[in-house]
């Protein structure tokens, strides 16, 4: 079976990497899959759960640091719970360059070095998702992901973001074959927000893959510096990232989305009385 290639998208700040990190562990640990996590985020914090809170030095603070020529797959992969691997682009030096171009650059000097190992099961790109420039796009843009999962919550500027996203998909599905997988909703816990997810997927033609509950041991976990199906297995909260992770490896459901219009989403927002 060729590997899956998987990019989570997602406003800053809702979730994605943690939704993204507890999926690839629910995928290992619950279904035995091969997975490798690839953080897309200047932040380079997409896989610091998986290992252990460990901070991993990144690809482009190597590149700085000793030329690409120099580079071996040992200082820039590492393997965490679950055997997952895990590897960081990193960004540039502040108020310096594009961080966009720095995850073509990555991508590509591991794909020269063979870095993503034929019998992976899923290769996740973690992208920072509210800047959809063509650097950020990359993933997408280049046909390095297949699918894509937008994480989102009831709140209107996640549904800006998640909107604005599939705008940037439609671009390149064409020519790339890059397709929505669906939304996934990290719950805030705001009034009719099942229904508001609902609906806005119903609307942009895709599906609602899964509503995850907010729960406090998620950051229990994370302050535990593992994800939630290392901390505690058997928790409600890691039993719904196991249905989450199911319901992607199950996914057939493949679309171009139909992203709404401005006014469009503004009625939608103005229906379920969203206030942010």
């Amino acid at each position: 079976m060729a590997t899956r290639k998987v990019a989570f998208y997602g406003k800053g700040g809702i979730g994605k990497s943690t939704t993204s990190q507890n999926t690839a562990a629910a995928m290992a640990y619950f279904f035995g899959k091969k997975v490798m996590i690839h953080g897309c985020d200047p932040k380079a914090d997409a896989t610091r759960m998986i290992l252990g809170g460990k901070p991993q030095e990144t690809v482009l603070d190597l590149v700085r640091k000793l030329g690409e020529e120099e580079i071996t797959l040992e200082q820039v992969v590492k393997v965490g719970f679950g055997g997952i691997r895990c590897v960081e682009s990193g960004g540039p030096e502040p108020g310096v360059g594009c961080a966009g171009r720095g995850i073509i650059t990555a991508i590509n000097l591991m794909e020269e070095m063979g870095g993503y190992p034929e019998d992976l099961d899923f290769l996740f790109y973690d992208v920072l998702g509210d800047v959809v420039c063509g650097g950020f796009a990359m993933p997408m843009r280049e046909g390095k992901a297949q699918e894509i999962y937008i994480v989102t919550s009831g709140e209107m500027m996640a549904i800006y973001a998640a909107n604005n996203i599939c705008k940037g998909l439609t671009k390149y599905a064409m020519r790339t074959g890059v397709r929505l997988g669906g939304l996934i909703c990290n719950s805030r816990k705001v009034d009719k927000e099942m229904e508001l997810m609902e609906e806005f997927c119903d609307r942009l033609g895709t599906k609602l893959v899964h509503f995850v509950p907010r729960d406090n041991i998620v950051q229990k976990a994370e302050f535990n510096k593992k994800t939630v199906i290392e901390f505690d297995p058997e928790c409600n909260q890691a039993q719904e990232y196991k249905k989450l992770a199911e319901n992607i490896i199950n996914n057939k459901d493949l679309v171009i989305p139909k992203p709404l219009t401005m006014d469009e989403l503004e009625n939608l927002v103005v229906k379920y009385g969203i206030v942010d």
